[in-house]
């Protein structure tokens, strides 16, 4: 099984902007300019996920581990913007809770199929979630206003969406799980 392959490694990238996270959003956090420098950063990342995916299908180099590397990539990316956030009181710790207990249970889900020799790709509501959640967080890091629009409320707002997708998207793996519908 081949690991390193382009697409591969872009997601790995993608996973390599975490330490930078950690650098630039201590407490207290950082003013309107960090802010946007760190949330283009957030948003570069993120839009590797388009990149790896494109590449994967482009040069039909899709592998099981690029399948399952892809989402963890995401929600690590996400959640760990979420959780640095929260003692900044960007965004509400009990928010990022379920966030992170709908992930681990959908990976554990994944980790059972994956034993019975099925992948779980990332179903449509597990994708407008993490869609919704770039957004949000990408507007909760900038924080001030830009552009005449209140980041902070906007990207509270956009949470709020992703939070709705989170509980569905969790439930709708389960349920399709327990029905063996997985596909």
């Amino acid at each position: 099984m081949r690991i390193f392959n382009l697409s591969n490694t872009i997601t790995i990238l993608r996973i390599c902007v975490l330490p930078a996270l950690f650098f630039l959003l201590p407490p207290p956090g950082p003013g309107p300019t960090g802010s946007l420098i760190i949330a283009l950063l957030f948003i570069a990342a993120t839009f590797t996920d388009l990149l790896d995916g494109y590449v994967a299908r482009r040069y039909k180099i899709v592998t099981t581990v690029g399948k399952l590397l892809d989402p963890i990539a995401d929600k690590l990316i996400v959640n760990t913007a979420m959780i640095l956030m929260i003692p900044l009181g960007r965004i509400p710790a009990w928010i990022v809770a379920v966030t992170i207990i709908r992930d681990i249970a959908v990976d554990g889900i994944r980790s059972i199929a994956s034993s019975e020799g099925i992948i779980i790709q990332a179903s449509r509501w597990g994708k407008q979630k993490t869609l919704c959640q770039i957004f949000a967080v990408s507007a909760l890091i900038i924080h001030y206003p830009f552009l005449g629009a209140d980041a902070h409320l906007v990207g509270t707002v956009i949470l709020y969406i992703a939070l709705i997708l989170t509980i569905y998207s969790g439930i709708d793996y389960f349920v399709k799980f327990s029905r063996g519908s997985i596909s």
